[in-house]
């Protein structure tokens, strides 16, 4: 699939609450979704805790291994948002009340209700660029190529499709995916043979059970149609040569592989 002049991207989640299971995280999948549809590489996803040093480790790590960075959770009001603390750690910058993030706010609350507790949602690191947020008006922001987003799926998603026209992607990854009721044990040998045969395009085999039977679904992926054809018939053609009856969905470049 070229991925290695593809631009590159990976998600950080920082939250307790993920990993304490209490919150299920709902962001990864839409953000990594959009990525596909601009031919951006999904390369890595990374879940830390509330801990200061591992968010500003992380945030590093990231930001020095992958072209976009997208950061969600922590940018509320309370004691234990403390991302926009730790991400301006992360690259040596102050953190400052940011007049355009005040104004923002006092827009949507009032003067009145602008309190110390939502002025919290004003530090932005200096030097970096509000993404703005139409549900709450508490703005996320953009330092280097780290864009820091809230973790509520609604707020997430309103400040990513602000975000979306400034990234710079390729051609959309298509999808083909071919299913079948056959286990992965049988389909292995041949499975990475083809693979050997095919290395521009990216084939996933991912067993499912539903319906009382178990089965797998085999996802080939890259950007270019006609190769992405070639190898979904071949696909098709090793699952029947294994006594198996393949079943093929529609060429996809904007929803989730069905598994």
């Amino acid at each position: 699939m070229t991925e290695n002049t593809a631009k590159t991207a990976a998600i950080l989640i920082i939250g307790n609450e993920i990993l304490s299971g209490r919150t299920q995280d709902r962001n990864i999948q839409y953000i990594a979704e959009r990525m596909t549809q601009i031919g951006i590489v999904m390369s890595e996803v990374r879940v830390v805790p509330d801990i200061p040093t591992r968010i500003s480790t992380a945030v590093r790590d990231l930001s020095d291994a992958y072209d976009y960075v997208f950061t969600t959770g922590g940018i509320g009001p309370t004691h234990d948002d403390i991302t926009a603390d730790n991400v301006a750690e992360a690259f040596g910058v102050a953190l400052e009340e940011n007049k355009d993030a005040v104004a923002m706010l006092k827009a949507y609350y009032g003067a009145e209700g602008l309190t110390k507790s939502r002025l919290r949602m004003a530090r932005i690191p200096v030097g970096a660029q509000l993404i703005p947020n139409q549900v709450t008006s508490a703005p996320g922001f953009i330092i280097k190529n780290v864009h820091v987003m809230a973790g509520v799926p609604r707020i997430m998603q309103d400040m990513l499709t602000h975000i979306l026209p400034s990234l710079h992607g390729g051609a959309p990854i298509l999808s083909s995916t071919v299913t079948c009721e056959l286990t992965e044990s049988i389909l292995a040998e041949d499975l990475t043979a083809l693979q050997a045969e095919n290395p521009d395009v990216e084939i996933g085999s991912y067993p499912y059970y539903a319906q009382g039977n178990l089965g797998v679904s085999l996802v080939a992926r890259t950007t270019d149609a006609e190769r992405l054809e070639n190898v979904a018939q071949a696909l098709e053609a090793l699952v029947e040569k294994l006594g198996g009856a393949p079943r093929r969905l529609d060429m996809v470049s904007n929803t989730a592989d069905a598994v």
